[in-house]
């Protein structure tokens, strides 16, 4: 078993493929994948002012949009037709309208009106714009009521008071809701790949009917799953680190065991797949693009519940369905075993169930079609 386990580690020295996909893929992913969201709140987007009141209330409003984080005032300008010519040649992101009498419906207590307007190709960040506008509009509001209170009294206090306080996503960014997800994902398929392609390769060089004894099967087994929680640990105890994503929300123990069962049931599925292909090109062929419905099929960015009723019971055979619940869940949301039992019960049958027939097939030099 340990000299299969060795030779594994030289076959994957020895092939740079596999080398890059097993080795060099978790390194890569962790430093080019998350820098897309580096950005996890837009800030100082640039927005277009209309002022067409120009009143003391409309200049409040004006600066108050200028102090928030997310916006910076990039222009007054003199009419709508004006702010949509700097929105589409791409100057602005979002432009707020004050149309005239808008002080004075502030000073007689009536709701003041304003027009605003996202650009739909910058998607994020007018959002996040629009939503800087909205805190602007929220302390002009509050301002002006305090300015009614002193001449009508103040009114009483207001019976329930609403905090808003993500527990999970504390920044409230895309890359931390993302992210830690697709980093298993990106593990699963490195092994995945990695395997097959050894098997490939190691069928092509010995013949079709290659087989393996079971302790050898074990002992590549062994080696791919210490590869798999190398990469795990790296992910979760480095990356999620290093770019400030939600982490050891749960209890160690717990966490390894959930990384335990989620590398043990993706080797097993590895090997089960490598017994099939006959040549080391057709597990990229067929593999790969299956990735992204792998990781909307898990629940984490379209929820089960909107999901068809079928494909949510087709997801629980892949590993990165139970997988990607069980480790974002305790690692990110601070869930626990007790918490995710079905989750591990369903990586445990699956370990079962492909290392079953990984082993069937690998000990018993089952023939496979060439070109098939």
């Amino acid at each position: 078993m340990w000299a299969a386990c060795r030779a594994l580690f030289a076959a994957i020295m020895a092939d740079r493929a596999a080398a890059l996909l097993l080795f060099a893929a978790p390194l890569i992913y962790a430093g080019f994948y998350p820098s897309a969201y580096t950005g996890e709140v837009a800030v100082r987007a640039p927005v277009v002012v209309v002022d067409q009141d120009r009143s003391a209330a409309s200049r409040n409003l004006v600066i108050s949009v200028g102090a928030v984080q997310q916006t910076a005032i990039a222009a007054s300008l003199p009419d709508v037709a004006h702010a949509e010519s700097w929105m589409a040649d791409g100057r602005a992101v979002a432009a707020l309208v004050i149309p005239e009498g808008f002080g004075e419906d502030i000073a007689r207590g009536e709701p003041g009106t304003v027009v605003l307007i996202g650009h739909g190709a910058y998607l994020l960040r007018a959002s996040g714009a629009l939503a800087g506008i909205g805190i602007a509009l929220g302390q002009t509001g509050r301002e002006a009521a305090r300015e009614q209170a002193r001449a009508a009294g103040p009114p009483a206090p207001p019976a329930l008071a609403l905090q808003s306080r993500p527990l999970f996503n504390t920044r409230e960014g895309y890359g931390a809701a993302v992210f830690p997800g697709v980093a298993f994902v990106i593990i699963h398929q490195s092994l995945l790949l990695g395997l097959a392609l050894l098997a490939g390769t190691a069928r092509e060089r010995m013949g079709r009917d290659m087989r393996l004894t079971r302790r050898q099967l074990a002992g590549i087994a062994l080696a791919a799953s210490l590869i798999g929680l190398l990469d795990v640990g790296w992910f979760v105890g480095m990356v999620f680190w290093w770019h400030d994503y939600p982490r050891a929300a749960a209890p160690l123990l717990d966490v390894a065991i959930a990384a335990i069962l989620f590398v043990a049931a993706t080797v097993a599925a590895a090997l089960a797949l490598a017994s099939i292909f006959p040549t080391r090109e057709r597990p990229l062929q067929l593999v790969l693009p299956i990735s992204l419905p792998l990781f909307f099929l898990a629940g984490l960015s379209w929820p089960a519940e909107a999901t068809p009723t079928v494909l949510v019971a087709l997801a629980r055979l892949f590993p990165t369905t139970s997988g990607l619940e069980l480790m974002v869940g305790m690692n990110q949301m601070g869930g626990s075993l007790r918490d995710y039992w079905h989750d591990a019960l369903n990586l445990g049958l699956l370990t079962l169930l492909f290392g079953i027939f990984a082993t069937r097939r690998w000990t018993s030099g089952l023939e496979v079609e060439r070109g098939g």
